[in-house]
């Protein structure tokens, strides 16, 4: 056989064009060899009849967290099953050392082969890491980590030196698990900026695909409006939370990092999950200052769908946190205007025990993060239609656009060469959301009860069905990809 997967019957999305195209994929050694219509179910050593449905480039979700609250080796078996129901192909993970994830710290290079180590052979999708560099002893790993591991993004999480992960200040050396001379700050935040960029110019060849992202929040305006929320008692639950990360602290450290990176000269700059009108108001400001910067613009899927009044529950807490409608609104604008590069899950498990503090209500002691990978496809085909995006615009949002900056080079399109990942999705089920219908651990979802109007049905990594009629099957299949894919 000429093949060894033929799904006929497709109308296939790319992320070049607006409508979808009538045609069959066929798939020889994980590649995609020929996209055309009417090829020879002879050829194939197993077809599969696309029904008419669409065919949507694998996702590239580009800001997901295993391990962050459950063993690395449990959520990459359980999580990437939610991957594949989302029609996510490739999971790009944020990790770092510290409390939580690997609970430790250390080199990278005694720390990142355990990552890899715990994670091998666990996952149905594809996945690879970025990478934070949280002590001094980081920063000259940095071109090790790209050249023997093929990691070739990283990250900053700028309110980490002054506030906790979930809402209070916390001690810097116990949480990040830093040398108890060295600081956390912006300082710091400008070595890493200048450490990402000697690795740049050690690898020309990879430049392009070496960059680094940004959790962009001021740590002492969120540590004062925090005191001033909670003092005052007005206000509650995400609303609450929502006023104690105000949205100007986004736009300030959006303003901060844009200028750190001018004065370092790193021109590849991701500015993750904008959650604000004033949030993108500052990074479209900062392109327009900044022309040489190459700056990428995120969002994510929880952003755009829920507010502080339609998500369900405490279980949404997030950061940045949700925020109220207006800004939902404003995000879908930016979006609509092409000036959003990608949209994620930023997916992170946190189960039911570990999530919510005592008493349950209070939105302080909660935990901050939830999974949603398995909604990010469908919700975006939902709403994004619905507000008049192309069908090719959302695959260019989730697929093409993350795989090229990341250096995903056989990722994100269906076309010949590249890998044989691809979704099915049906345009025309209308379904409610549940967490109880989910392949994730964690047992609430900020969607309960949402309605959607797309399905994802079938999932393809490099060839290999693993999700079938909405169900998971076989054995893990994915791999770790050193980036970049295909070199």
């Amino acid at each position: 056989m000429a093949l060894d997967l033929l799904v006929t019957n497709v109308r296939v999305v790319r992320h070049d064009r607006p409508e979808p195209e009538r045609a069959d994929i066929g798939v020889a050694g994980g590649k995609i060899v020929r996209v055309a219509p009417g090829i020879d179910p002879s050829e194939a050593a197993v077809v599969v009849d696309g029904g008419g449905k669409l065919a949507f480039p694998g996702v590239v979700d580009a800001h997901q967290h295993w391990g962050i609250y459950n063993p690395l080796e449990i959520d990459t078996g359980t999580e990437s099953r939610a991957c594949a129901q989302g029609g996510v192909t490739t999971a790009l993970n944020y990790i770092r050392t510290g409390q939580y994830y690997m609970n430790r710290g250390g080199s990278y290079a005694e720390v990142f082969p355990e990552i890899l180590a715990a994670s091998s052979g666990k996952s149905y999708v594809d996945y690879a890491f970025h990478l934070a560099p949280m002590s001094r002893e980081h920063l000259g790993e940095i071109g090790d980590l790209v050249t023997e591991h093929g990691v070739t993004s990283f990250k900053i999480f700028m309110f980490y030196g002054g506030h906790g992960l979930h809402g209070r200040s916390a001690d810097q050396s116990s949480f990040l698990m830093i040398p108890p001379d060295e600081r956390y700050d912006i300082a710091h935040f400008e070595f890493v900026m200048r450490a990402v960029q000697a690795a740049r110019e050690a690898n020309p060849e990879l430049a392009d695909e070496i960059s680094l992202s940004l959790h962009c929040e001021t740590a002492e305006i969120m540590t004062a409006y925090t005191k001033m929320v909670e003092e005052a008692g007005e206000l509650t639950g995400l609303a609450a939370y929502s006023a104690s990360r105000p949205q100007h602290s986004e736009g300030l450290a959006v303003s901060i990092a844009s200028y750190l990176a001018h004065e370092t000269g790193l021109p590849t700059i991701n500015l993750l999950h904008l959650s604000s009108a004033k949030a993108m108001d500052a990074a479209l400001r900062m392109a327009k200052a900044f022309p040489h910067i190459r700056f990428r613009r995120e969002v994510t899927v929880g952003h755009l769908l829920a507010d502080i009044d339609t998500a369900s529950g405490l279980g949404a807490k997030v950061n940045p946190p949700i925020r109220p409608r207006e800004d939902v609104e404003a995000l879908w604008e930016h979006v609509l205007a092409g000036e959003v590069d990608w949209v994620v899950s930023d997916h992170a498990c946190c189960r039911d025990e570990q999530k919510f503090g005592d008493p349950r209500d209070n939105v302080f002691l909660a935990k901050s993060g939830f999974g949603g990978a398995e909604y990010l496809l469908p919700g975006m085909v939902t709403e994004g239609v619905r507000r008049g995006m192309s069908l090719g615009d959302i695959a260019k949002l989730l697929s093409w656009n993350p795989a090229v900056r990341f250096g995903l080079r056989t990722k994100g399109a269906i076309g010949v060469g590249y890998d044989a990942d691809f979704t099915l999705v049906d345009p025309a089920t209308t379904w409610t959301v549940r967490a109880e219908d989910s392949e994730s651990t964690q047992e609430y979802t900020p969607f309960e009860g949402f309605e959607l109007t797309a399905a994802v049905t079938d999932t393809f990594v490099r060839g290999h069905h693993v999700l079938e009629a909405g169900k998971v099957i076989g054995d893990p299949v994915g791999s770790y990809l050193k980036r970049p894919t295909g070199a």
